[in-house]
This record gives structure tokens, C-alpha cells and sequence, in this order.
């Protein structure tokens, strides 16, 4: 599979969820194990990756990351 990138990303979500997550003052380490109680396997450097635009994000981890941050998914495409 390949994987394009959109402005030199691999995501568009990462600045948001680093944004929220540093706003909620959780660690990439903490968000990773809400990540998991909600079923997705994610570890810190996943986290890292992502909000780095480093890492794809999949749709189903997307709503799972809106989930845990409390916010809606548009939000963390930049469309509100």
C-alpha cells in the first residue's frame, strides 16, 4: 500500500491531537494507554510519529483519538 503525504505529512491530525493532548496536560505515554483501553494498540512512539506527521493515522484511530480528547473528528481535520 502506498501511503501519500499532503504537505510534507503523512497526516493532518497530528498538530491537533499534540495540541489538545499538551492542553489536557496528558503525556504521549498516557494518551497511548487511553488509546488501548479503547481497543487500539498504540505505543508513545506511535504518538510521537503521528503528531510529528510522521505516522498515518487510520480513520478508526481517528475517531478513537476524538473520542479520548474529547473532541469532534472535524476538529482534528482542521475543519471547524
Amino acid at each position: 500500500m502506498k501511503i501519500y503525504t499532503y504537505q510534507g505529512k503523512k497526516n493532518v491530525s497530528g498538530e491537533k491531537i499534540r495540541q489538545m493532548r499538551n492542553m489536557k496536560r496528558m503525556s504521549q505515554s498516557a494518551l497511548a494507554a487511553k488509546m488501548q483501553v479503547e481497543g487500539v494498540m498504540l505505543e508513545r512512539d506511535s504518538i510521537s510519529r503521528i503528531e510529528g506527521g510522521e505516522r498515518f493515522v487510520a480513520d478508526y484511530e481517528l475517531r478513537v483519538f476524538a473520542k479520548v480528547l474529547g473532541v469532534d473528528v472535524k476538529w482534528l481535520l482542521n475543519e471547524q
